[in-house]
């Protein structure tokens, strides 16, 4: 079953009962998404990791290995 064919379903059911219809797909995605990045960062600060520019830093040394000592 698809999300809209959900969704359609939820809202029928809720008009049926005469509950408040679910919100639409999608409406809270961007909450979600700042909701996860500070939950991150928390977690980050708590394990005393840096809490930001970690995942910069990573694709910097992917992207541009420094040349190793061949001592």
């Amino acid at each position: 079953m698809s999300v809209t064919q959900q969704y359609l379903l939820d809202t029928y059911r809720a008009q049926r009962l005469g509950e408040a219809p679910p919100p639409p797909p999608g409406t809270h995605d961007w909450q979600t998404a700042r909701e996860l990045r500070g939950y991150r960062q928390f977690r980050a600060v708590v394990a005393e990791r840096p809490a930001r520019g970690r995942l910069r830093r990573a694709l910097g040394r992917w992207l541009h290995p420094r040349a190793r000592s061949a001592c």
